[in-house]
């Protein structure tokens, strides 16, 4: 019998000394939690398509700042027959450090079969 109690007390003390280093952990996870890269893509493309009622076919361009991302996002902004004849356009996103939209704007409006002229961004 005194097998089982000091077995049992050593079990109790491994789950006690276990408890405050779980929340310390969690703690220190959820204050220093970044998006992932692909978290923010998806949820830029939704805000912006939220926002728009337009879906996004495309991220173009990507990259972390200073202030949070910036993203370039292609738009079918009218679908026309045949589909090369859709209009186009690029949306310059910027969104917070958390992920969250903070701005947008259109930066091109194009025709889907057409390609950029050489010399242009």
């Amino acid at each position: 019998m005194t097998n089982t109690k000091s077995t049992s007390d050593s079990q109790e003390s491994q789950q006690s000394s276990r408890k405050p280093h779980t929340s310390q952990k969690s703690q220190s996870s959820q204050e220093s939690h970044r998006p992932k890269p692909m978290e923010v893509l998806r949820e830029a493309r939704a805000q912006l398509a939220e926002l728009t009622g337009m879906t996004a076919e495309s991220v173009s361009s990507f990259e972390q700042t200073d202030e949070g991302w910036a993203l370039e996002v292609e738009v079918m902004e009218l679908e026309r027959v045949p589909d090369t004849m859709s209009l186009m356009a690029s949306y310059q996103v910027e969104l917070d450090a958390e992920g969250q939209l903070t701005g947008y704007r259109r930066v091109r409006r194009y025709e889907r079969g057409r390609a950029d002229s050489r010399g242009s961004r």
